[in-house]
């Protein structure tokens, strides 16, 4: 299961950082999307918002490559894979195979992190004390926070 998640975690970050450098540099040739894809894409292009994306799919899947901030990679990475499935099963169903095994990988790599989501689960939390009189005029900072 371990070496399965490792393997998992970067394929997927490899994916990310593949694709994303792909937007800006072109070294993928891309067939022509189809007029109503077409239209979509040039609207995400035209207001810079996949140009972001593809900035944070970059910055998430370097993430998962250096095994640092994992879980909050993965939530960052979540809707955006939502996205692509969507755009795939609407407008391009020939890419949807590889998307699935996106989302796969992305359900997997959440569920065997799912440990440090469960804070992001509870119904109802408290917010952190910043500076408490309840804790002796101790300031909660992160050098106070448990290191691995």
């Amino acid at each position: 299961m371990r070496t399965l998640t490792i393997i998992l975690r970067n394929l997927l970050g490899l994916a990310f950082v593949v694709f994303g450098a792909n937007y800006f540099l072109q070294f993928l040739p891309q067939p022509p999307p189809e007029p109503a894809a077409g239209a979509f894409l040039g609207a995400l292009v035209t207001g810079k918002v996949l140009a972001l994306a593809k900035l944070v799919e970059i910055a998430a899947g370097v993430a998962l490559l250096a095994n640092r901030f994992v879980p909050l990679a993965l939530a960052v990475l979540a809707p955006i894979v939502v996205n692509i499935n969507l755009f795939h099963g609407v407008f391009a169903p020939d890419g949807l195979p590889l998307t699935l095994g996106i989302l796969a990988m992305e359900l997997y790599l959440a569920w065997t992190y799912r440990r440090a989501f469960l804070p992001m689960l509870q119904p109802r939390s408290e917010p952190a004390v910043a500076f408490a009189a309840d804790t002796g005029g101790e300031r909660d900072t992160l050098a106070a926070w448990p290191r691995r």
